[in-house]
C-alpha cells in the first residue's frame, strides 16, 4: 500500500513538473512572437533619434549618436507646423466618432427593435456593404462631392459617418441591442414613452460597451486612413497626419527618414492613448455583442 502511494505521488509530481514545463515553454513562445511583432516599432522609435545618415548603416536597436533633433526638424519641416496636420486630424476623426455613434446607432435601433416592410432585405443589403471594398465606390463618391463643391472640405469625411455608412458598426450594434431584454421596451411604452424616449433613455445608457467599441474601432480607422483622405483633401491646408508623413517621402530627392520616423511616432501616440484607455470597454463590447 505504501508502495503504491509513493508511485502514485511520484507520478503527481512528474505530472505537475510536465504541465509547468509545458505553460514556460507556451510564454517563452508568446514572449518571442510578441518580441518579432514589436520589433518594426522598436526599430521606428529608435530610428527616429538616429541622424538620417546611421538609420540604414546600423540597422541595429540601440541609438549610438543620440540625438532628439529629428522631432524638432520633422515637426517644422513642411508647409505647416506639424500640429496643424494633428488638429485636421482631430477634426476628422471626432466627427466621424460622433457620426457613426449617431447614425449606427439610430439604424441598429431600427433593425433590432422595429417592424417594417422589407427589413429583413435591408438588413442583408447592410451586411453586404461590409464586404464591398471602398475602391469600388470612390469614384461615384468623388463625382458626387465634387458636384457638391465639397472637395477639400471635411464634409466627404464626415458626413457618411452621419448617414451610417459603417455595416460593421451597425451590426455590432444590432447584436448588443438584441441582446437587451424587450421586457423593458414594453414597460417603458406602459409608462407612455414613443421609440425616441426608449431609444435615448433605456436603449443607449445600456448600450455603452458597444458604442466605446465602436468609438474606438472609428478613431483608430479615421486616423490610420489614407485613401480616402488623400482623394478628398487635396491641398496642403487641408491634409491629415497620414497624408501629411506622405510628404516627408519625396521621389525625386532624399528623403528624410529621421524626421519622417519621428513624426510617425508622434502620430502612434493618440493611437495607443486612445486604446489603452478604452481597451477595458473593447473587450466589453466585442464580447457582449456575439462576435467571438
Amino acid at each position: 500500500m505504501a508502495t503504491e502511494t509513493r508511485s502514485l505521488a511520484r507520478s503527481n509530481d512528474a505530472g505537475k513538473r510536465t504541465a509547468h514545463i509545458r505553460r514556460l515553454l507556451v510564454h517563452i513562445g508568446l514572449i518571442g512572437f510578441g518580441l518579432v511583432m514589436l520589433y518594426p516599432l522598436l526599430w521606428m522609435l529608435s530610428s527616429s533619434f538616429k541622424p538620417t545618415a546611421e538609420i540604414f548603416r546600423e540597422p541595429g536597436l540601440i541609438p549610438w549618436n543620440f540625438t532628439p533633433e529629428n522631432y524638432s526638424e520633422g515637426w517644422t519641416a513642411l508647409q505647416y507646423p506639424f500640429h496643424h496636420y494633428l488638429l485636421n486630424s482631430a477634426i476628422v476623426v471626432g466627427g466621424s466618432i460622433v457620426g457613426n455613434l449617431i447614425g449606427c446607432s439610430m439604424a441598429a435601433y431600427a433593425f433590432a427593435r422595429l417592424e417594417f416592410r422589407g427589413k429583413r432585405l435591408f438588413f442583408a443589403i447592410m451586411l453586404a456593404t461590409i464586404m464591398l471594398p471602398i475602391h469600388v465606390v470612390i469614384v461615384p463618391q468623388y463625382i458626387l462631392f465634387a458636384q457638391l463643391d465639397w472637395i477639400n472640405t471635411f464634409y466627404p469625411v464626415i458626413v457618411p459617418k452621419l448617414l451610417a455608412t459603417d455595416g460593421f458598426f451597425i451590426f455590432l450594434m444590432v447584436q448588443f441591442i438584441r441582446g437587451l431584454p424587450r421586457d423593458l421596451d414594453e414597460a417603458a411604452r406602459i409608462d407612455g414613452c414613443g421609440h425616441v424616449r426608449i431609444f435615448l433613455r433605456i436603449i443607449l445608457p445600456l448600450s455603452m460597451p458597444a458604442l466605446a467599441t465602436t468609438a474606438i474601432f472609428t478613431f483608430i480607422w479615421t486616423w490610420n486612413d489614407f485613401f480616402s483622405q488623400l482623394i478628398f483633401l487635396t491641398r496642403p491646408d487641408m491634409y491629415t497626419v497620414p497624408v501629411a508623413l506622405r510628404t516627408f517621402v519625396d521621389s525625386s530627392s532624399q528623403t528624410s527618414w529621421g524626421p519622417l520616423f519621428a513624426m510617425s511616432v508622434v502620430a502612434l501616440g493618440p493611437v495607443f492613448g486612445f486604446f489603452l484607455a478604452g481597451q477595458r470597454y473593447l473587450v466589453k463590447g466585442i464580447a457582449t455583442t456575439g462576435i467571438k
